[in-house]
């Protein structure tokens, strides 16, 4: 039987109508935005148990003008007929998704919102605003799969959300600002002393996204010291400028014998602490806005830490995955040979970071040695048997878990029996792993670029040993699920959905977005352990303090490498010998002053004890100025 077009107007009409009902029911206040967000938050039908998950609570606000209008539009369908409303009710009843067919290629340049990119090896069709597919944007119960008109029909549906006019309308909004391909700013209420400071980097820096970010965040964190003493914006736009950026060509032959090239990077950024320490990082995305922000955050975990050192990063655009070892060798090589001469006890120590491990380490190393005509034993990676302290590779996942002990014993709470969610599956996740099982915690879940893996009964040290075997032979952790039935693996996904109490976010920067942030909200977490750089959008900040999730923030619950590569300084000073228990004591010690000096500069000025933002405002002003009086000690330079 066809129902008449009129009636296929009301079906779509009453969709509209609990559409904008749920999203009325269900709405989110971001911080010092201004206005409400709306989520597009239905019953999931592939997912029975949506319908009964709590969201965080808000009070309702005034509807808009638009609004208005559609609520017009629900009086006049409830006007109609009784024999059309129940022609509509049986449409409803009989729901079917509308198929929109349009084959032409062209399409994308019709419709603006959206565009094609390959998935996996599959053409998908992305949102130009989210910049995500499929299920992670609507209610359509039919996902990714069938032909491209379904998938046209589902973001189609999804561009009609209230979800995606509110993140398209804050896009246009953010225009004023400089900004590259995607937003990464919110607008905050600042001062504007602070705000200038912000605002010389945007127009000094307009395209160096990960940078600014950092800026604003310190910025925001500093505006009670700025507004207390006006001279500390002088010092503050002197460190936002790095004393030394080195960027030079890598050029290396691979095992073919053809001649590769990629881009090396050192951001010195500022020494007036001390010698330089700071990461390398192999990774495609290794641009200098990120190794400006690596350097900028390390500056100012170095300053925080008990020991007092200059903040540095770097590395290159070079991927390590797939790559032979010669072939990461003679990398290595090229790399130091221009590096070399920028490096020394004295000047920087360069240590671990994404993508470089003990073999990458003792790559650098030995060209190094060959080139400076010395050795510099505290340069090299752990475990490796001409040098390394007995804990460096543990030090910055054991000082994590250390940290969060410190915060939850101020709550009067340990670790034992607490749910925890960690994210990657890297060095720094899996000593986390191990810390968490040492406390009695209940470490459910680890990640990697695919996907993430959960067991729900936890994770023991024989599991953990055989994820170690699944990452060392660069399989899938898809493999683990395969032996432990409990465990299930999810594509395309990230673990902050699972219920926690404690999350350690371990991957990269801005891991967590805004739709994130909800999910630990609702998920029952409580304290967010950041193991990597800046791993929150400023997004996802602002809804993670609204639901008082406390924050353990990257600069001193991380500080733990810090403490270890100064450890092992003086182990090759003095000649001792630092065994895993004295090594571990001394770690939680000096964890134990960074949290406290973070807590104490908090408080005084003017933060509450238990505020979301008092320690991650408290660690940005203590190491801020501690960095600033040794600047104004060494005059203008």
């Amino acid at each position: 039987m066809l129902f008449p077009t009129s009636g296929v107007r009301m079906n779509s009409a009453m969709d509209d109508m609990n559409l904008i009902q749920q999203t009325q029911r269900h709405h989110l206040v971001v911080r010092e935005i201004g206005e409400e967000i709306d989520l597009e938050i239905g019953a999931g039908e592939d997912d029975p148990s949506f319908g009964s998950t709590t969201l965080i609570g808000a009070p309702m606000r005034e509807s808009s003008v638009e609004e208005h209008g559609e609520s017009k539009q629900m009086g006049m369908i409830s006007q109609l007929p009784n024999d059309a409303q129940d022609m509509s009710k049986t449409q409803q009843g009989k729901r079917k998704k509308k198929v929109v067919k349009r084959w032409r290629e062209e399409w994308a340049d019709t419709y603006k919102w959206a565009y094609v990119d390959v998935k996996d090896g599959t053409p998908r069709i992305f949102c130009s605003v989210c910049r995500e597919y499929g299920r992670k944007h609507r209610r359509n119960p039919y996902g990714n799969e069938g032909s491209r008109n379904m998938q046209m029909s589902a973001l189609e549906e999804h561009n009609n959300s209230l979800l995606h006019k509110e993140a398209l309308r804050l896009q246009m909004a953010s225009k004023d600002k400089i900004v590259v391909d995607k937003p990464v700013y919110v607008k905050v209420a600042m001062s504007k002393t602070a705000g200038s400071i912000l605002e010389a980097t945007l127009k000094r820096d307009p395209h160096e996204v990960e940078f600014i970010q950092a800026v604003q965040e310190a910025v925001q964190a500093l505006e009670r010291v700025i507004a207390k003493n006006s001279r500390y914006i002088n010092i503050m736009e002197r460190l936002l400028e790095p004393e030394r950026m080195i960027v030079f060509r890598v050029s290396w032959v691979d095992d073919r014998g053809g001649t590769c090239v990629n881009r090396g990077f050192r951001v010195q950024f500022n020494q007036s602490m001390g010698p330089c320490r700071g990461g390398i990082r192999f990774h495609p995305s290794m641009n200098l806005s990120v190794a400006k922000f690596l350097g900028f955050e390390q500056t100012l975990k170095n300053a925080l830490s008990p020991y007092k050192l200059g903040g540095a990063a770097g590395g290159s655009d070079f991927d390590p995955k797939g790559k032979s070892d010669n072939e990461i060798m003679r990398f290595c090589q090229s790399f130091m040979s221009e590096m070399y001469r920028y490096l020394g006890p004295d000047k920087d120590l360069p240590s671990e970071e994404m993508g470089v491990g003990t073999r990458e380490m003792g790559y650098l190393f030995g060209q190094y040695r060959r080139l400076a005509g010395h050795f510099q034993g505290s340069f090299t990676g752990p475990r490796i048997f001409w040098s390394g302290s007995s804990l460096r590779p543990e030090a910055t996942g054991y000082g994590l878990v250390f940290f969060a002990q410190l915060m939850l014993a101020d709550m009067n709470k340990e670790l034992k029996g607490l749910r925890c969610a960690v994210s990657g599956s890297g060095k720094i996740a899996m000593h986390v792993l191990e810390k968490l099982i040492a406390y009695g915690a209940l470490p459910i879940s680890v990640s990697d670029s695919r996907g993430y893996l959960v067991d729900e009964d936890g994770f023991d040290y024989m599991k953990i040993s055989f994820l170690r075997d699944i990452k060392a032979q660069q399989r899938s952790l898809r493999d683990y699920s395969k032996t432990y039935a409990r465990s299930k693996y999810y594509d395309e996904a990230k673990p902050w959905s699972e219920r926690c109490d404690v999350a350690f976010a371990c991957t990269s920067q801005n891991e967590i977005d805004q739709s994130d942030a909800i999910n630990l909200v609702n998920s029952g977490c409580r304290i967010l352990v950041e193991g990597s750089n800046m791993p929150c959008t400023p997004e996802a900040v602002q809804i993670l303090r609204k639901a008082s999730v406390l924050i353990a923030p990257a600069m001193a619950a991380g500080a733990g490498g810090v403490v270890a590569g100064e450890l092992e300084l003086n182990h090759e000073c003095s000649l001792m010998h630092w065994s895993p228990e004295d090594f571990e004591s001394k770690l939680q010690e000096a964890m134990k002053q960074t949290y406290q000096r973070a807590m104490k500069a908090a408080t005084d000025f003017g933060y509450q004890k238990e505020s979301p933002e008092a320690l991650v405002h408290g660690a940005v002003i203590s190491a801020f100025l501690t960095i600033a009086q040794a600047m104004t000690d060494q005059g203008s330079i």
